[in-house]
C-alpha cells in the first residue's frame, strides 16, 4: 500500500509540473527575450498561498523590477534574491516595486522565510517565461541531473518528456507594462549586480518624470 501511494504522489507531482510547450527554445543562448520598447505580456500568476493574481494589475501599482529566476534550489538565484532583499529599500525609496517570478509551485516559494520586501510568484505552467521568451530545454545531461528538483518544469515535446527552465532574467518596467531596461545572460551563473541595477533604477525613474 504505501508503494502504491508513493508512485501515485510521484505521478501527481510530476503532473503538477506539467508546462505546455509553445515557445521553448533549445538551448539558453538561442532566446529571444523581450526587448525594451515592448510591453510586458498579461499573465496569470499565483501568489505563495496559491491565490491567482495578474501581473497586469500589480504593474499598474507603480514602476516595477520583474525578476526571473529559475527557483529558490538554485544557489545563484538565492544569492540573486538575498542580493535583491538588501537592495530593496533603495529601489522603494525610489519609487518601484519588486516582483520575483520563478517555475516553482507556491509551496516552494513559501520556504523563502528571508524574503520580506517583495513578492514572490510563481509561473508554474511556464507560460509566463515562454511569452518573455526566456524558456528553453536543457540538454539531456543536464536534464538527468536537474529532473528532481522541485520547480523543474517537465514538458510533453513530440511525446517526449523534457526538461525546460526560464534563462533568468531582470526588466525594469512602468505602469503601463513598457520594458525600458531588460538584462538576460544564458550563463546562469552570471546575475545583474546591485550596482547596475539601481543605476539602471534611477535612469528609468528620471526618465519617467
Amino acid at each position: 500500500m504505501k508503494y502504491i501511494i508513493s508512485v501515485l504522489l510521484l505521478i501527481v507531482s510530476q503532473m503538477t509540473n506539467a508546462a505546455s510547450a509553445f515557445n521553448i527554445k533549445p538551448s539558453a543562448e538561442l532566446v529571444t527575450p523581450i526587448l525594451p520598447g515592448l510591453k510586458i505580456p498579461d499573465a496569470t500568476l499565483l501568489t505563495k498561498v496559491g491565490v491567482k493574481t495578474q501581473l497586469s494589475q500589480l504593474l499598474k501599482n507603480k514602476p516595477t523590477v520583474l525578476v526571473v529566476y529559475r527557483g529558490g534550489w538554485c544557489p545563484f538565484c538565492s544569492r540573486q534574491l538575498m542580493g535583491l532583499q538588501q537592495l530593496a529599500p533603495q529601489l522603494q525609496q525610489l519609487g518601484l516595486q519588486v516582483l520575483a517570478v520563478s517555475p516553482e509551485q507556491p509551496q516552494e516559494l513559501q520556504k523563502n522565510t528571508e524574503n520580506t520586501l517583495y513578492q514572490l510568484l510563481s509561473d508554474s505552467d511556464l507560460s509566463f517565461s515562454q511569452n518573455l521568451g526566456l524558456a528553453f530545454y536543457l540538454d539531456d545531461k543536464t536534464a538527468q541531473i536537474y529532473r528532481n528538483k522541485l520547480g523543474v518544469n517537465f514538458v510533453d515535446f513530440d511525446g517526449q518528456e523534457k526538461v525546460a527552465l526560464p534563462v533568468p532574467a531582470v526588466f525594469l518596467v512602468d505602469t503601463q507594462a513598457m520594458v525600458h531596461f531588460q538584462y538576460t545572460n544564458p550563463n546562469y551563473k552570471v546575475r545583474l549586480s546591485n550596482d547596475v541595477l539601481l543605476s539602471a533604477a534611477k535612469q528609468m525613474m528620471q526618465d519617467l518624470k
